[in-house]
């Protein structure tokens, strides 16, 4: 009887925690709260409030080029990782890209922008960011996606026509990646969010670049090797010998970047 107790208690127990994942997966997928203070932006940044279609405002920070260029420049995308805020993002893209305008998007629940987050959420504001440049902006767009932001940047080149696409650490599926950190959780079960960067690529003919990092024990080799894969007109691909955090402090990274962009931008 004993035993059939401790099973029942243990059944229990599990579904508790099943059950606490399932109500806090957004809040685990994008922690806005970690995103919430970004550094101060310089006096020509512009915030353009975009409307969403059930009403929410999200803002999109814009810098021009800091020096003028030879020739024409694409405009630079930049979709962050979960936990990143986009004026820290706008900024680095800035300091790597001085010859380019750049721009980054405040996701749906980041502040400032307003509602609340979710994959479908952030693949329709991504539409909306790239519409508002697209309609302003005498250049093409490379969009460059960071982790999570990768995800954003492929589904963005399914609907919009992207000159390129630079992947920093991407994940070929979310549901994968959930299951590879919660293998005890049926995750594939549990997770409301959809984002299958590598069946999407499949079908995509877009230059395409990916940088990796060695010791990433967050997205792990075997989440970020079907990316490449799937990608038809695969550029450039490089892997930097770094975890998955500092990667972005590496100083092979901007070099790195740099190069991936040019590659993606030549036709």
């Amino acid at each position: 009887m004993w035993l059939l107790k401790l099973t029942l208690a243990l059944a229990g127990l599990y579904a508790l925690v099943a059950a606490v994942a399932y109500i806090l997966q957004t809040w685990l997928i994008f922690p806005a709260g970690l995103a919430a203070f970004g550094p101060e932006l310089p006096d020509e940044a512009r915030r353009v409030e975009l409307a969403t279609k059930d009403g929410a405002q999200i803002v999109l920070v814009r810098l021009p080029a800091e020096r003028p260029a030879a020739g024409r420049r694409p405009v630079l995308l930049g979709f962050g990782g979960n936990a990143w805020n986009a004026d820290a993002l706008v900024l680095m893209l800035r300091r790597i890209f001085p010859e380019h305008e750049v721009a980054a998007l405040h996701y749906r629940g980041y502040g400032p922008s307003g509602g609340r987050p979710s994959a479908a959420a952030l693949f329709d504001d991504a539409r909306r960011a790239y519409d508002h440049l697209a309609g302003e902006a005498e250049a093409d767009v490379v969009a460059i996606g960071l982790s999570l932001g990768a995800a954003v940047a492929v589904d963005l080149a399914a609907a919009r026509p992207l000159q390129g696409i630079v992947m920093v650490t991407p994940f070929d599926s979310l549901k994968n990646l959930a299951a590879h950190h919660y293998p005890w959780l049926p995750v594939r079960l549990l997770l409301r969010h959809r984002m299958e960067t590598a069946r999407t690529l499949r079908d995509l003919d877009v230059p395409v670049a990916v940088i990796t990092a060695e010791n990433d024990s967050i997205v792990p080799a075997a989440r970020s090797a079907p990316v490449r894969r799937a990608a038809g007109d695969l550029r450039e691909n490089i892997t930097i010998a770094s975890g998955h955090n500092d990667l972005y402090d590496h100083p092979d990274f901007a070099a790195a970047l740099r190069s991936s962009v040019a590659a993606v931008s030549v036709d």
